[in-house]
């Protein structure tokens, strides 16, 4: 399934984040896919090393940590940690343009402990074009809890899976559940991947879901571009932080369209609560705003700074 939607031409790089002990790369590599193994715990080198030394070229293993990459900290970074440059160049992946072909797939684990926190980070890479994305359209197939499963794919009026972290990935990304296993399938390798069962009181969460994020091409076609994204992410985030509240308020507190003008324009109505507006009315509200005159982005700097590095 790794492989489906790939277009003609030379197949992307398939990065596998935390092999382990090998299995599903030999699977992979039995299907004729070409593997670069980013393992996070040395105990597993050796062995994932002596399987690339017996191929010509097939598997590249790398001592690293996919979910540390470009930490926010200056000078050298230690392994496991890396910066995706670095990582990149070694794999000999170049940059193509947005609307190209997707460039590389990432297949993992999101570590449990820290699912929510990669996720956003994540999603401020795809939105700002940094990190993985600075090299085009990457694709993610990773494992995610499934109560975060239904959040990324939470629809419009849903008052327990429908968030900020819904509409922008929905925004950003094509989202396809691929595969769904019961934790237990994953209970001998939870310890070793800091992974654990997560409770959850409002959401479902009996399975690992395995989810392809597919950035969309046309995310940067319009108002919506990656030096103005952070904006567009808080925007959205201050939205849903009071998601029973009426959008036109919100947008009379930050002295917005008090008229109600813009919203009749984009046929919004005027009670409409912040939940229950779907992806793309925000990503319409967004790039109306930015080509009015009522809007700059000035008075929002300080607050969008502050919500980035809380966040990373």
């Amino acid at each position: 399934c790794l492989q489906s939607g790939a277009g003609p031409g030379p197949q992307p790089v398939l990065l596998e984040c935390a092999p382990g002990p090998g299995i599903l790369t030999r699977t992979l590599l039995n299907a004729g896919v070409r593997v670069v193994a980013l393992e996070n715990n040395s105990a597993f080198l050796p062995n994932l090393q002596s399987l690339e030394n017996s191929l010509d070229g097939q598997l590249k293993v790398i001592y690293g940590d996919f979910f540390r990459l470009d930490p926010l900290v200056t000078g050298t970074v230690k392994p496991p940690a890396m910066h995706s440059d670095k990582l990149f160049e070694t794999i000999g992946v170049e940059a193509v343009p947005w609307s190209a072909d997707v460039p590389v797939r990432v297949f993992g684990i999101i570590p449990q402990k820290k699912e929510r926190i990669i996720l956003w980070r994540l999603l401020f890479a795809l939105y700002e074009c940094s990190s993985i994305y600075k090299y085009g359209r990457a694709e993610l197939n990773i494992f995610v809890s499934e109560k975060e499963y239904k959040v990324l794919t939470g629809k419009a009026g849903d008052a327990r899976a429908y968030q900020a972290l819904s509409i922008l990935w929905q925004v950003g990304c094509e989202i396809q559940l691929l595969h769904m296993e019961p934790w237990s399938s994953f209970l001998t390798n939870l310890k070793n991947r800091g992974l654990a069962v997560p409770k959850s009181m409002w959401l479902p969460n009996d399975h690992l879901c395995l989810v392809r994020l597919t950035p969309r091409q046309n995310l940067f076609a319009g108002g919506l571009k990656p030096t103005n994204s952070s904006t567009f992410i808080f925007m959205v985030k201050q939205c849903l932080g009071k998601p029973t509240s009426r959008l036109t308020d919100r947008l009379n507190s930050w002295s917005l369209d008090s008229d109600g003008k813009l919203l009749r324009e984009l046929e919004i109505p005027k009670n409409a609560a912040t939940r229950n507006l779907y992806p793309e009315d925000y990503r319409r509200l967004f790039e109306a705003l930015q080509n009015s005159n009522m809007f700059t982005e000035t008075w929002f700097h300080d607050e969008v700074l502050d919500s980035i590095r809380n966040i990373n």
